[in-house]
């Protein structure tokens, strides 16, 4: 068994304007712009499919695109968290899982079901989507992470709830979301929103080197004894596990280097 998961680092989409003078190449064609990306970074967030369904061709070119090892994350559709009873979604979900995501194969990465900030913690209709969650899709396992944003979810109960379907939530470094360090599956998924467009790696080196730290020994089966958990009770196994990581929102501008700069501290 390896003695550590493997450590992913990356950003959100890859067409954002302002990449075209702080990341890409001076007049990189845009079609050229997510392998330009995939091989400085190790994984992106799209946020497209949150939007809007896409075609199976479309997660073929994706996967064509990018190296080995590179994975995407998909932000599911907001068809099937805006709602105000999350487990008659089944339609919204299946929609989602089937629009033709198993074409991206081993470059499927985790799916992240995002909730609006106003969403609360109701334990037996969150139970009831998270019911809706399939294992596998097409033959490809699926892992799935949430992003509760409403402080109700900051409950022991929250966390006993998602452990029990293998389902991580995110460790929000937000202002004013949650944060939910404790471990739940088999993966640890990160997004960073404090950064500053006046940073060159969007975040202080000091705090990359804190990030790096944790992620590390995320990675390594542990927990950061610096986050303070939701059930503390309720730790997780010690065992090597997968950790994602995104430099997201606040100092986009530099978000690629942020990315690359964490990347390389680990």
């Amino acid at each position: 068994m390896s003695k550590s998961g493997t450590i992913r680092t990356g950003i959100g989409g890859w067409t954002f304007d302002p990449w075209n003078e702080s990341f890409y190449p001076a007049k990189l064609p845009k079609t050229r712009q997510l392998r330009h990306a995939a091989s400085k970074l190790r994984t992106i967030e799209v946020n497209g499919t949150y939007y809007g369904s896409q075609k199976p061709a479309t997660f073929a070119k994706w996967a064509s695109e990018v190296p080995d090892g590179f994975v995407f994350s998909l932000k599911a559709s907001r068809y099937c968290t805006n709602r105000k009873v999350l487990s008659e979604g089944g339609a919204s979900v299946e929609k989602f899982l089937t629009q033709g995501i198993a074409e991206l194969g081993d470059r499927l990465g985790p799916i992240l079901w995002q909730f609006m900030a106003t969403k609360k913690f109701e334990p037996e209709d969150f139970e009831g989507f998270l019911k809706l969650l399939p294992k596998t899709q097409d033959g490809l396992r699926l892992r799935h992470v949430v992003e509760p944003r409403h402080d109700s979810f900051r409950t022991p109960e929250f966390v006993e709830l998602i452990r029990k379907y293998d389902v991580a939530a995110v460790v929000a470094d937000h202002d004013d979301y949650p944060m939910f360090p404790d471990v739940t599956a088999d993966f640890v998924y990160a997004r960073l929103q404090r950064g500053s467009d006046d940073i060159s790696t969007c975040y202080p080196e000091k705090d990359i080197d804190l990030w790096a730290n944790r992620l590390k020994t995320y990675a390594d089966g542990h927990l950061p004894d610096d986050l303070a958990l939701l059930a503390a009770d309720l730790k997780a196994p010690d065992k090597p596990r997968d950790v994602f990581a995104f430099f997201i929102a606040g100092g986009k501008v530099n978000a690629p280097a942020g990315a690359m700069a964490l990347q390389q501290k680990i």
